[in-house]
C-alpha cells in the first residue's frame, strides 16, 4: 500500500492585519468625498491638501486649531483678512533612500491650503500663534463690537 507524501503548504505573503476591499473602498471614498466638497477655496481637486481644524470661541477669543504633523512653524503662512483666516504652506517630502524599498506611502506632502471664515469680527493685528507636537493653535481677539456686554437694568 502506496502513503501518500504531504507537500509543504506553499505560503504567500499576506499583510499583517488584512483589510476587506469594502473597508478599502469606503476609506478612499471618505478621503476623496471629504477633500472634494469642503468649504475651502482650495481642494484637493486643485492639488493642495486641507488640513483638519476645530474653531471654537470663548466671550473674549476666538481659537483655532490645525494639524499639521511634520511641518515646520516657517513653512506655514497665516494671514486675516476681515472675518476669513487663511492658512497656508508646505509639507515638504521625504527624500529618497538607497536600499529602501517602499510599499505603502499614504502620508501625503505638497502644498496645503485652509480657509476659514470666522464667527465674528475680531483684532487682525493681536492674533498669536504657536506650535506644539504638530498642532497649530491661533489664539484671535474678538474686536470690542464681537464682545457680549451686560446691560444693567434701572428700576
Amino acid at each position: 500500500m502506496a502513503t501518500a507524501v504531504a507537500k509543504p503548504e506553499r505560503r504567500t505573503s499576506r499583510p499583517l492585519f488584512p483589510r476587506s476591499p469594502l473597508t478599502t473602498l469606503r476609506d478612499e471614498m471618505h478621503d476623496l468625498l471629504t477633500h472634494t466638497f469642503t468649504d475651502e477655496e482650495e481642494s484637493w481637486s486643485f492639488g493642495r491638501t486641507a488640513p483638519r481644524l476645530d474653531l471654537s470661541e470663548t466671550d473674549a477669543t476666538v481659537e483655532v486649531r490645525l494639524d499639521l504633523p511634520g511641518v515646520k512653524p516657517d513653512d506655514v503662512d497665516i494671514q486675516i483678512s476681515g472675518n476669513r483666516l487663511n492658512v497656508s504652506g508646505v509639507c515638504k517630502e521625504e527624500h529618497e533612500e538607497k536600499g529602501r524599498t517602499w510599499h505603502r506611502i499614504e502620508r501625503r506632502a505638497g502644498k496645503f491650503c485652509r480657509s476659514v471664515m470666522l464667527p465674528c469680527p475680531v483684532k487682525e493685528d493681536a492674533a498669536d500663534a504657536h506650535f506644539a507636537e504638530g498642532i497649530l493653535t491661533i489664539v484671535i481677539p474678538k474686536a470690542d463690537e464681537a464682545k457680549a456686554h451686560k446691560i444693567k437694568i434701572r428700576s
